[in-house]
Parts: structure tokens; sequence; C-alpha cells
């Protein structure tokens, strides 16, 4: 079964993926394979360059060929991306101060990232 998820409310990041996701993706234990991830608001800090969380998730993502996405708008308030509030949706906002392989984008990135490896289900969180 192949799985995405989205972090979209408070604490996200920092409870369930830090906690829980994470630590059963790297001990092979998770039951699902995941496919992507996408963050919304203020899960995206932890992806910022530096921090403990994003450095193992990025590690995991490139091992393991997990999407990790950030939505684009909440980067351009965070000072995350490179871009302005025009070019969110249309795949222009560049990521910057996150950890490898992050990219920025929109529902339409997401699903084009998503369409060669489509998962069976998408969990929010």
């Amino acid at each position: 079964m192949k799985v995405a998820y989205v972090f979209a409310t408070n604490m996200a990041s920092t409870f369930k993926l830090a906690t829980m996701i994470l630590p059963q993706l790297e001990d092979g234990e998770h039951g699902a394979q995941v496919v992507g991830m996408m963050f919304f608001d203020d899960n995206l800090f932890c992806l910022r360059q530096g921090d403990p969380v994003g450095e193992r998730l990025a590690r995991l993502a490139k091992e393991q060929g997990i999407l990790l996405m950030v939505c684009d708008q909440c980067a351009v308030r965070r000072n995350l991306a490179e871009g302005n509030f025009e070019q969110c949706g249309k795949g222009q906002v560049k990521a910057k101060g996150l950890v490898e392989g992050v990219v920025a984008g929109c529902f339409p990135q997401l699903y084009a990232a998503l369409a060669g490896n489509p998962p069976d289900y998408v969990i929010t969180l």
C-alpha cells in the first residue's frame, strides 16, 4: 500500500511526523510505502536546513524516493522560498533554506509530481 501525507494541522510535523512516522520509517516498520509528503503552514519549519527532524527526513526521502513538497504560498510567507504570491500555484516558486530535496509547489505541482507513483491513500494530519 502506498500513502502520501499532508501535514496541515498544528504541530503535525513536530509530533506525528517526528515522533511516530519518521522513527517507524527509519526502522522499516511503518507498514506502508510513503511516496510523498506535503507540508502546510508552520509545519514547514521542521524542514529548515540544520533541523534534526528535517535532516533525517531528507536522508530517508532520498533513499526511498519520497517526494517532499512545501506549500509555495506558505513558504513565501515564511521567507523559505524565492518568489512572490503571483507565482504561487504555477510552479515558479523555489524553496530556499530548506533541507536537500524539498520543492515548493501547490496542488497542480503535487499532482504532477505524484502522477508517476500515485498513492493509494492520502492521509491528512
